[in-house]
C-alpha cells in the first residue's frame, strides 16, 4: 500500500484546497486557477479506442470529490469523438470488428475498475 497523496488547487470560489489525490490520477498539470471547486476532477490515464487509425472513444477514471450535481465516486468517463465516415462494406466489416475489440476493451477496463474500487483505492 502507499502513502496517500495530497495536492492543494487554487479555486475560484474557495481559495485553496486541499485533495486525497488517488493512485490513480494522472495529476493536474492543466488545472486552471479559475476552476470552481465542486468542478475539480481527478483523471487517469486516457484509453483511446481507435478505427484505421481515427480516434471513436476515450475512456479513463474520474472523481468530482465536491460535486454539486454528480455523483462524487469513482467512475468511467467515456467521451465519443464524433466519428464519421464513408465506408464500403469491407470497411464496414472493418469498423464492426473495430467496435467489437472497442468492447473487449471496455470491458477490460470494467473489470479493473471494479478490483480498483473493491480494493478502496477508488476513494
Amino acid at each position: 500500500m502507499t502513502e496517500p497523496r495530497t495536492i492543494t488547487l487554487p479555486t475560484a470560489d474557495h481559495g485553496p484546497v486541499t485533495l486525497d489525490e488517488p493512485a490513480w490520477c494522472r495529476g493536474h498539470a492543466d488545472h486552471r486557477p479559475d476552476t470552481y471547486r465542486a468542478d475539480l476532477t481527478h483523471i487517469g490515464a486516457e484509453h483511446r479506442l481507435t478505427f484505421n487509425g481515427a480516434e471513436l472513444f476515450r475512456l479513463m477514471l474520474a472523481q468530482t470529490p465536491h460535486a454539486e450535481r454528480t455523483s462524487r465516486q469513482v467512475c468511467a468517463y467515456v467521451e465519443e469523438t464524433g466519428y464519421t465516415g464513408s465506408l464500403t462494406p469491407v470497411g464496414l466489416y472493418d469498423l464492426a470488428a473495430a467496435l467489437d475489440h472497442a468492447a473487449d476493451h471496455i470491458r477490460e477496463f470494467a473489470d479493473q475498475m471494479a478490483v480498483l474500487l473493491d480494493g478502496g483505492e477508488g476513494r
